[in-house]
């Protein structure tokens, strides 16, 4: 690779470096559309007459606004607030909890195949709490009143309900709570759940009066406080939804800051829907979400209760007309439980939740993201380990790109061919910087070489770098996967460091971020660096000092700032250097030209002399003093005295 091809190689470099700097420093703000009618001047869409809205500004019974609700107790254990309601046990092979009979609250739930840690012993993950128990996060369905309908009489966050003795909830047997308002009317609310983690939550109310009466049914999710949040720029944590097919995405800031304040209480966002959509919060991993019926139009409500510090999502249902002696329903679900790829596109290609498989953040690169993890999640069913299904799917990748990368690496073996003309046409040129750009775009015409060649594979790898990063940081696939040895979470920075002596002593590594971590680096970041020096030596070192100063200390500039992402990124970086190596060496012998891998090795551990041979210490050729001319020895040394 000529100096031309390297200043370009490293022009690119630093263009995406500085990309990178700018996206990480600004990130483009997201696009949230409303779709709810009204006026927006502000920026916020305000409800316009006969909206899904409470009737007549009544609060929706969450969480604070209304008389009688359960506020947080300051200190109170989670054990506590679950044993201060009466419950019904929910038992099925991927989740377990309770449901609490004072509101009907879904505000009880663990994920039975997921642990907090990879300890055998660590707890299993708790996804919900209930009101009084630090970060209380819960799910809670009721009615709103219309017309003349007294708010008394619907059920509220407080309302006790009874169920069957001995009830509990399983995908075999659903459960049916009843409350009666000692008024005429009978609620019903019956939960089933599947072997996942979908909840069918369906709401009945029974008019025994003379007159019929008007309520609308009503979803919400509440988290109190903002929870403890991985707060990087590539994962969204926060509200997300969709709604007639437009996805939005609300991080916890954005919520505080929505300028609306409604009448009701609280900062408040309406986006209204006539055919599909959703709404709730994700976690990086979890996901509680509102999932209200399709073809039917509903309201999508984002909440900030700022005097309590409660975020609430919301779906409202328009209200209904129940007649005297007659009984209406309404069905929605309700999503509670891990961001498995294979289980939410089950819910959205089976459960007609259209949409679906975005509540995973994708990312910009979606187009890039979602085929190679499709790929990865195949190739990791199929051999059953995730590390080297990473290594498969590198190998798929370079073998998508080789037509490609073989166009780059015959360029740079023609432009090593052409190095011998290219030193020619520098010595004619001498210092006109113009001459020598003609001649050298004149040299690669007549030949047929492109010298930006070599650079096409490099820019197609920056997005699929990132792209991949996005999928081993954000995919819960990942987490705790295994590869081998001490590599038991792909998902997390290499755990050897040579404090443990790489892996071999039964102590842990340094804590990822801190100064013995960067320092103390494990074996793959390692391995990177030693396979990135590898693919470096394929070709000698530049001429120019700088460059050739920069790219000694590229592989191991890379080595320590890579030491602490995901290790499935580092495997895949090593396999995609190593493969590169090997492609690159074998095309370079098959068009002659020889690379002196050896030689380049030795040459960098070589003390660079002073002065290069035939330099003078002014950098410039080293005259020899004339010869002395005497009639009988032509231009040669004296060979003796002359005779006269």
């Amino acid at each position: 690779m000529d100096e031309q091809n390297r200043n370009l190689i490293l022009a690119t470099a630093l263009s995406a470096l500085v990309l990178l700097v700018w996206f990480l420093l600004f990130p483009p703000e997201q696009q949230s559309p409303d779709l709810a009618t009204g006026d927006t001047s502000d920026g916020i869409a305000q409800p316009a007459p006969g909206a899904l809205t409470p009737p007549e500004g009544a609060a929706i019974p969450g969480v604070t606004a209304v008389p009688g609700t359960v506020a947080p107790a300051p200190g109170e254990t989670r054990a506590a607030a679950v044993a201060a309601a009466p419950r019904v046990a929910v038992e099925t092979p991927r989740l377990t909890g309770s449901i609490s009979l004072a509101g009907g609250r879904i505000d009880d739930l663990s994920l039975k195949d997921y642990r907090e840690t990879l300890d055998d012993d660590s707890p299993i993950v708790t996804l919900l709490s209930p009101a009084g128990a630090p970060g209380a996060y819960y799910a809670l369905h009721g009615w709103v009143p219309a017309g003349d309908l007294p708010f008394e009489a619907v059920p509220g966050a407080s309302t006790q309900w009874s169920a069957p003795a001995g009830a509990t909830l399983t995908p075999e047997t659903p459960l049916t709570l009843t409350w009666d308002n000692g008024a005429g009317l009978v609620f019903r609310r019956t939960i089933a759940i599947d072997g996942d983690y979908m909840f069918t939550v369906t709401q009945a109310v029974e008019n025994t009066t003379g007159a019929p009466v008007r309520l609308a049914p009503y979803g919400l999710v509440a988290r109190h406080g903002e929870p403890d949040t991985v707060n990087f720029f590539i994962l969204h944590e926060g509200v997300v939804a969709r709604a007639d097919g437009e996805l939005a995405e609300l991080d916890y800031d954005d919520v505080t800051e929505l300028d609306f304040v409604a009448a009701e209480g609280g900062r408040v966002r309406i986006t209204e829907g006539t055919q599909d959509g959703w709404i709730g919060f994700t976690d990086k991993y979890w996901m509680t979400t509102l999932v209200p019926p399709a073809a039917t139009p509903f309201a999508e409500v984002v909440k900030y209760v700022d005097s309590a510090d409660i975020y609430q999502t919301e779906t409202r249902m328009a209200a209904l007309e129940v007649a005297p002696g007659a009984t209406v329903t309404s069905e929605s679900r309700l999503f509670a439980g891990a961001k498995e790829w294979e289980t939410i596109r089950e819910y959205q290609n089976e459960g007609g939740i259209a949409g679906f498989i975005d509540s995973i953040d994708w990312g910009w690169f979606y187009f890039l993201t979602k085929p190679i993890f499709q790929g990865l999640h195949w190739f990791n069913g199929l051999i059953g380990n995730m590390g080297i299904a990473i290594i498969v799917l590198t190998l798929c990748i370079k073998a998508i790109l080789f037509p490609l990368a073989y166009k780059s690496y015959v360029s740079m073996a023609r432009m090593k061919e052409l190095q011998p003309e290219m030193e020619k046409l520098k010595e004619r040129a001498g210092d006109d910087r113009q001459k020598l750009q003609q001649g050298m775009m004149e040299l690669y015409k007549t030949n047929k070489v492109n010298p930006a060649a070599g650079c096409l594979p490099i820019l197609l790898q920056i997005p699929i770098f990132f792209s991949l990063y996005k999928v081993i940081f954000v995919t819960i696939e990942l987490r705790h996967a295994p590869f081998f040895g001490p590599f038991q979470d792909l998902s997390a920075p290499d755990p050897t460091s040579i404090m443990n002596l790489f892996g071999l002593l039964p102590y842990g590594a340094p804590e990822p971020g801190s100064i013995l971590a960067l320092v103390f680096i494990g074996i793959l970041p390692i391995l990177l660096g030693i396979s990135m020096w590898l693919q470096q030596k394929l070709n000698p070192a530049p001429t120019d000092p700088t460059q050739a100063m920069i790219f000694a200390w590229l592989p191991w500039v890379f080595m320590f700032m890579l030491g602490s992402f995901a290790s499935g990124l580092v495997v895949y970086w090593i396999a995609n250097n190593t493969i590169t190596f090997i492609q690159q060496y074998t095309i370079m012998r098959s068009h002659g030209s020889k690379p002196d891998l050896f030689g380049n090795i030795r040459s960098s551990f070589q003390k660079k002399p002073a002065t290069e041979p035939g330099v003078g210490p002014n950098k410039g050729p080293v005259k020899a003093a004339p010869a002395t001319k005497t009639p009988g020895n032509k231009g040669g040394a004296p060979k003796g005295k002359d005779k006269p």
